[in-house]
């Protein structure tokens, strides 16, 4: 028999558990992160993100879970449904709660489905009938499974959810030797633009200071978090994570977390956190203290792809959209997101909407791949 629970906090998990089914190479899904995020309060009902996490035991072992969480906004999800929410409520219906499967704030692509045996599709179809039928007994709109892997595609579409198509930007390691390697492969009118963009840093005096979680102590954690928040602010936003929960993740896994600051005269001007994992890096929160020609792009790109090429990476996520990720070599990849809708004629109207988004995105990435900074095979210079 398999037995079924809904879970108010993630800490209702024994944490050994879930990590045995998300894996080592998944930073954001480990139990450590999820509890830290809503241990600090940066994610609780009275932010919108109510947890809901799924379970399925048998007998007394853990054969499945789902992060889960009931909303009452969009915010944070960067899978956006706001057109949806408006068109409900021109048609006075309620879009909100909602219940959306994802690691809060954080647009990385991983599994959402769970699985103690990945071909277990009998125990996939009952987590996810699980978490249907939780939208049905809450009175939620919708479930909403967001950044997904291409592998859960499939399963998900069988099983009558709507696929929306998106794209970020990836840099890949084609087994570099350095920094320079790496730029060969660039047209030389793009390799000198790069050039230029590490050439100004270097030469305003700044220089930059690599520290991983487990050396990131609580003064440098506010240091940082003051750079972070001074960016946000300007953009009339808070940070998505408070720094309790920094210095909470630091502690928990350590492996898991990079920062690099920038300092002028050994002074921090600038920071980029980064989480990472044996295989990849993932480039997340970015703060400075002023302007400073081209150190965004030096900290938060540059700087993250010397770093997988010195041990060894294979990708670079660094978040979501910017085209000017695209003349630095990061590349479009493909993202997404599946929908079931309880109101049968809004989800017939956001079917065909998302058949014609899909195609949008698909001409927008044919676009993109004629304007890398790569040469062509014809070995173009």
């Amino acid at each position: 028999m398999m037995r079924v629970t809904v879970h108010d906090h993630i800490s209702d998990i024994a944490c050994d558990d879930w990590n045995a089914l998300v894996g080592d190479d998944f930073p954001f899904l480990r139990h450590e992160f999820l509890q830290a995020a809503e241990d600090s309060g940066s994610v609780s009902p009275q932010n919108g993100w109510s947890p809901r996490h799924l379970t399925i035991h048998h007998g007394r072992r853990l054969r499945a879970a789902m992060p889960l969480y009931e909303k009452s906004h969009s915010w944070g999800e960067f899978v956006f449904d706001w057109a949806w929410a408006n068109a409900y409520e021109q048609a006075g219906l309620h879009y909100y709660p909602k219940l959306v499967s994802a690691v809060p704030f954080t647009p990385a692509p991983s599994r959402r489905l769970l699985l103690s045996s990945p071909d277990d599709t009998k125990t996939a179809a009952a987590l996810l009938q699980a978490g249907l039928a939780l939208a049905e007994e809450t009175d939620c709109s919708s479930l909403h499974i967001l950044f997904p892997t291409p592998a859960e595609l499939p399963f998900l579409k069988e099983a009558g959810l709507l696929i929306r198509k998106d794209c970020q930007f990836h840099w890949h390691n084609n087994d570099y030797r350095c920094f320079d390697d790496f730029l060969a492969t660039f047209t030389s009118v793009k390799r000198k633009k790069v050039r230029r963009d590490r050439r100004r840093v270097k030469e305003s005096g700044i220089r930059f200071r690599r520290i991983r979680g487990a050396h990131i102590d609580a003064e440098t954690w506010s240091v940082v978090y003051r750079l972070i928040s001074r960016t946000f602010m300007l953009r009339g936003a808070i940070p998505y994570y408070n720094e309790v929960f920094f210095r909470d993740i630091s502690a928990k896994i350590p492996e898991g977390i990079l920062v690099i600051i920038a300092e002028l005269d050994s002074v921090p001007v600038a920071a980029a956190v980064f989480f990472e994992s044996d295989h990849s890096l993932y480039g997340r929160y970015w703060g400075s203290d002023g302007d400073y020609d081209a150190l965004h792009f030096e900290t938060c790109y540059y700087q993250g792809i010397d770093y997988c090429i010195e041990t060894g990476k294979q990708v670079f996520e660094p978040g979501t959209q910017g085209e000017h990720k695209i003349s630095r070599g990061f590349l479009p990849v493909s993202t997404w997101s599946a929908h079931w809708l309880a109101h049968p004629q809004f989800a017939g109207a956001i079917e065909q909407y998302l058949d014609a988004e899909g195609k949008h995105i698909d001409r927008y990435m044919d676009a993109i791949d004629s304007h890398t900074p790569y040469k062509n095979p014809a070995g173009e210079t």
